[in-house]
């Protein structure tokens, strides 16, 4: 595993647990709001942590932690994404699993195998956006075999949404009807980054929706989505 870094303790990014976050290094999106471009770009931090070492954290932490997170960059692109997780849920923690949807096939793997416990699935905008906001060509009936493969509830999940700018009213709605039924649908607030490479993409100077936006929005999309939640607005 390429990993670049760790959160020992959070209270927010494993629904009702205390978790470890692991972040993987590198991403075949480039979003340009990403908060985690230092590790996402092909350039980026090489790994500063061997498996190894955050096993043996992962080890001696038991009586603090409930669960660990894996997230990146994009986790799925690790080789050996499974190998590492099984070595996680042998210390006998739950796992959870951020991932952008590019991957289908290996999540269903380990879904299948029982390797993971929730998956949190970012969509970035309609499907016909979805070039434009992640800055990559992007295998859309992946991203559709993704959303389908989690809406099965063969496990806990989570899809997810971060309203930069450029996505409009519609853009949000048209989302919401694509995955109709789900379990729970999160709007997360945009910030402005506060580093980037060595040209700054203007869209990340824009200023965000206001939080009156984001909390009218998520009662909209409350018709389309069993649960809907609003995150990091103020």
């Amino acid at each position: 595993m390429r990993i670049a870094g760790i959160q020992k303790n959070s209270f927010v990014d494993y629904r009702g647990k205390v978790a470890a976050v692991i972040f993987t290094c590198g991403c075949n999106m480039d979003c340009f709001y990403c908060h985690n471009r230092d590790i996402i770009c092909k350039e980026g931090k090489q790994c500063l942590y061997s498996d190894g070492e955050i096993l043996q954290l992962l080890a001696q932490r038991g009586k603090f932690l409930d669960g660990v997170v894996i997230s990146g960059g994009e986790p799925t692109m690790q080789p050996d994404l499974e190998e590492f997780i099984k070595e996680v849920k042998q210390l006998g923690y739950p796992v959870k699993l951020d991932t952008n949807g590019t991957s289908p096939e290996l999540v269903e793997r380990l879904i299948q195998k029982q390797l993971i416990d929730f998956i949190a699935m970012d969509i970035k905008a309609p499907l016909d956006k979805y070039e434009e906001i992640c800055c990559a060509n992007v295998d859309m009936e992946k991203i559709e075999y993704s959303i389908d493969l989690l809406m099965e509830e063969k496990v806990d999940y989570e899809f997810r949404t971060t309203v930069v700018p450029e996505l409009l009213e519609e853009d949000i709605t048209r989302i919401a009807s694509r995955i109709s039924g789900a379990r729970l649908y999160i709007l997360q607030q945009f910030r402005q980054p506060s580093a980037y490479r060595d040209v700054i993409d203007y869209r990340a100077l824009k200023a965000p929706h206001s939080p009156a936006f984001i909390k009218e929005m998520t009662v909209k999309i409350g018709k389309y989505v069993r649960q809907y939640e609003a995150r990091g607005v103020v």
